[in-house]
């Protein structure tokens, strides 16, 4: 630096006291302004044209003020950090960039300066989702849902004790009433018969000369035998061919073949209820006749519904299991056995054993018969007459073909 800038020429003792520390001092006194507070010991920095002087260190590089940049402030004793200049940010719109620039500066009157981001790839943290609540709808149960039957069974139950006690009096008062109650059921079944028929398919069986042919078939079977049934059963298919003429020929074809399938289907086989009714022990045969039909079907469903596993026609009936027709071969042959003993003259037991499985098969072919007949039509129940058990059909649909084996073999055994 060159003293003349300053108005007086160096001398020793202010060199000497610039070492010191002093210099500054000296320089404001010689230039009459103040001096620089003194910094308790600290060498203080020499300003140089014109700058202000920048803060005192212990002993390390004093940085100099530039360009127009203010010194940072001096510290009181304390080992103070270098601080580096705020740069001059120009003037722009408001919310305008923040990002922190190389050397960390911040905008001045800006926000404070954010901590710098780690750019190291963090790893995602697992959020724990809160487990969701159970439905409502489909409450947890460790048990599995036990089965339901598929009927009203306390209105079926009441229905077959007031129809079986109808039929006993009936049976064992006057016989000529108990063949009134099989011409009665034969009538309202061939009725829910052609009138499913004519619903579901269109096809409409002739039901006057069926209903009056089928009730004298069993008055015929049952006053003149066999003979007498078929002879009815002959002049009622006549009486439907000729009563569909008098209708228009479209569809005569499929109209008389359902009737004369609908005469064979119940009303002939039903005959042969009154045929067993002809004996002279015929009102404990067609009891039997009665029970064990009963008690095959029980069998089968109590055994199919608590046992069931396995189909026995699934496309058919999907309800019937081989299980089920085990139990009604068992609890036939049972009840089969005791019947025969006790109930009938001259029988034994082994010929109830094989009764008792012949009902329970021709029982079953009969149920699967009914229900290939309501599959086809599209129905589950023949009616509704019956509360828990449908219409008449329903009923009689394991009663009709069972009742010509019996007939047979009972005959067979015991004679007629």
């Amino acid at each position: 630096m060159n003293d003349s800038s300053r108005g007086a020429p160096p001398t020793a003792g202010y060199w000497g006291a610039y070492e010191q520390g002093a210099g500054p001092a000296v320089d404001a006194a010689r230039e009459g302004r103040p001096a620089d507070p003194a910094h308790e010991g600290y060498p203080a920095a020499a300003a140089h044209d014109g700058y202000a002087a920048g803060p005192g260190h212990d002993g390390r590089p004093v940085g100099t003020a530039f360009d127009g940049y203010p010194a940072g402030p001096a510290h009181d004793g304390r080992d103070a950090q270098q601080t580096r200049p705020m740069p001059i940010v120009p003037d722009g719109p408001a919310g305008g960039g923040d990002q922190d620039d190389d050397r960390g500066a911040a905008r001045q009157d800006g926000p404070a300066p954010r901590a710098r981001r780690d750019d190291t790839p963090q790893e995602p943290v697992a959020v724990p989702q809160p487990a969701p609540p159970e439905s409502p709808e489909q409450p947890r149960s460790a048990e599995p849902p036990k089965k339901r039957a598929g009927r009203d069974l306390p209105a079926a139950i009441g229905v077959g004790v007031g129809l079986g006690a109808v039929v006993a009096a009936s049976l064992f008062i006057v016989k000529a009433v108990f063949v009134g109650v099989i011409a009665v059921a034969v009538v309202i079944g061939l009725w829910e018969l052609t009138t499913r028929l004519s619903e579901q398919k269109g096809i409409k069986p002739p039901l006057v000369p069926l209903a009056v042919g089928g009730a004298a078939m069993v008055v015929a079977g049952y006053a003149r035998g066999p003979e007498g049934a078929w002879v009815a059963m002959a002049l009622t298919a006549l009486a439907v061919l000729i009563w569909r003429m008098t209708e228009p020929p479209e569809g005569y074809l499929k109209d008389v073949t359902a009737g004369l399938f609908a005469a064979f289907y119940v009303p002939f086989l039903a005959t042969f209820v009154a045929l067993i009714l002809t004996a002279d022990d015929g009102p404990w045969r067609v009891l039997m006749f009665l029970v064990l039909t009963v008690v095959s079907d029980t069998g089968a469903y109590a055994v199919g519904w608590r046992f069931g596993r396995h189909k026995l026609a699934p496309r058919i009936s999907p309800g019937k299991t081989r299980e089920g027709l085990a139990g009604a071969v068992v609890f036939a042959m049972v009840a089969g056995a005791l019947c025969m003993q006790f109930m009938i003259d001259n029988g034994v037991w082994w010929q109830g054993l094989l009764l008792g499985l012949a009902v329970a098969a021709s029982a079953t072919l009969g149920d699967l018969g009914e229900s290939m007949i309501k599959r086809d039509l599209g129905i589950k129940d023949m009616g509704t007459l019956l509360p828990g058990h449908g219409g008449i059909m329903d009923r009689l649909d394991s009663l009709l073909p069972t009742a010509p084996v019996m007939w047979l073999l009972l005959v067979l055994f015991v004679g007629s």
